[in-house]
């Protein structure tokens, strides 16, 4: 490849590859630069450090579970339906990712864990457009009037259990959907209006 045509996504989808074929503990930007076939300076042109590679590659993987979310949060369905099927697609994603490749997961949840800055923003970004479908409840008279920043972070973490990478292990060949239901109607009734 020529150092002068390579781009940051070239460089995110080599060390993408790298980090399957040698993991997060493993992986060097000289890996990275060698499958692309270019110096190791060329990699720091796009990024200051390896930190901030493992950081960009951590922030796109998330992305790929967060921009799906996003599109519910502008669709006309009402705020429950919304908030539910923002919910059950968090879980879906998540444990797809666990059941398609175990080990890439494993890999992406310990550059995640480095990358605490990134994982934060992801949250908050996560957490932010939950509270914007609960506005739209609120306004639609379906949720009682709550803060929707407190209360989005209340719902992220009650149902942590299901989508938390930390709960990975526990996901394997269990049908979640009865315990789901079951935490969900609970905070379902602590929203409804009184």
């Amino acid at each position: 490849m020529s150092e002068t045509t390579l781009a940051r996504d070239d460089i995110l989808d080599a060390a993408e590859g790298v980090l399957r074929r040698y993991g997060s503990a493993k992986t060097t930007v000289v890996d990275v630069a060698r499958a692309l076939d270019v110096s190791h300076g060329s990699i720091y042109r796009h990024f200051p450090s390896k930190a901030a590679l493992r950081d960009a590659v951590a922030e796109r993987w998330l992305h790929r579970v967060s921009a799906p979310l996003a599109t519910i949060v502008q669709d006309g369905d009402p705020a429950q339906v919304r908030l539910r099927r923002w919910f059950d697609r968090l879980v879906a994603a998540k444990r797809r990712l666990v059941e398609q490749d175990p080990e890439l997961f494993a890999t992406y949840h310990a550059l995640a864990e480095e990358a605490r800055a990134v994982v934060e923003a992801h949250v908050g970004a996560l957490v932010a457009q939950v509270a914007m479908i609960l506005r739209a409840g609120i306004t639609e008279g379906a949720f009682t009037a709550v803060d929707p920043e407190r209360t989005a972070a209340a719902l992220f973490v009650a149902t942590a259990k299901f989508h938390h990478p930390a709960h990975a292990a526990a996901w394997a060949g269990k049908d979640w959907l009865p315990d789901f239901d079951a935490v969900w109607t609970l905070l379902m009734d602590g929203l409804r209006p009184r």
